[in-house]
């Protein structure tokens, strides 16, 4: 038997508050139903966090209990999660990592993705997002990027193996300025990118992606991504173990500038 669906609990929150102001100005459930021209029921729903709150429903709420903006500001938190729940504790770790390095086995990593790249993958994502939800986690993806160039003194290597270059995404035109972007982010001193070709037998490459950082206090992170799931390991075991697997694949990629020539190759077949 499958798990229902948990509804976010900022939803079951906001609407737990939007209840008690309604409550407390002495304002009935059918008067705002009215104002905000919704029905009983849906506004019902909105309280108990099965339904999100509108931000209608919010902005007529806050003027009819008086509550100064103490309502409405709830929509900030209704909004959509820029990043994944399962890897939110990594992209803290990354927004404050001294040094980085990652093996990408299909895709291009998402440190490096044009903006249409990223709105392919993410707006093609199974179960479906909504619009908002895709605006926003493009928009997240993107605000990562700024670490490349306004962290100039923190180490970004990059090993991408060869079938995220063949696998095309979006179209032909799409993996073109993506592969192209790579090759001008490649010219920044502190961004380094290798290409794994795919007749390499790096036999540690086949258990897939994997993230290396390093924080502020030195200490040694290691991130492994799957189908819906990541983990973030401390562990100093687990990130030696991790980290012998990346740099026998280092090894085995072509160096910076074979692949940069390699890449450029790609690029004038397309």
């Amino acid at each position: 038997m499958s798990t229902p669906k948990q509804n976010p609990m900022s939803w079951k929150y906001c609407g737990d508050q939007l209840k008690r102001w309604r409550e407390k100005a002495g304002v009935t459930r059918e008067q705002l139903s009215q104002a905000a021209n919704y029905d009983i029921e849906s506004v019902r729903s909105m309280e108990a966090g099965r339904r999100k709150p509108s931000l209608k429903l919010l902005q007529v709420a806050d003027e009819l209990c008086d509550a100064k903006g103490m309502i409405v500001g709830a929509a900030d938190y209704l909004a959509p999660e820029k990043f994944s729940s399962y890897s939110q504790g990594y992209t803290e770790a990354e927004r404050e990592a001294i040094a980085f390095h990652a093996y990408s086995a299909l895709l291009i990593p998402g440190l490096l993705q044009t903006e249409e790249y990223a709105q392919e993958l993410i707006s093609r994502t199974y179960p479906p997002l909504g619009d908002e939800a895709v605006a926003t986690r493009v928009s997240g993806r993107m605000q990562r990027q700024e670490r490349l160039t306004g962290s100039p003194t923190v180490m970004f290597g990059f090993v991408i193996n060869e079938a995220a270059f063949r696998a095309v995404v979006g179209t032909k035109s799409v993996m073109k300025r993506q592969i192209d972007h790579l090759l001008e982010v490649g010219e920044l001193r502190n961004i380094s990118i290798q290409v794994l070709p795919l007749d390499r037998a790096a036999y540690a490459a086949l258990d897939g992606p994997l993230i290396l950082l390093e924080t502020p206090e030195h200490e040694q992170l290691a991130y492994v991504e799957g189908q819906k799931t990541g983990i973030l390991y401390s562990d100093p075991a687990q990130v030696n173990t991790l980290s012998q697997r990346h740099g026998m694949i280092r090894m085995q990629a072509l160096s910076v500038e074979e692949s940069r020539a390699f890449i450029r190759k790609l690029a004038e077949e397309l």
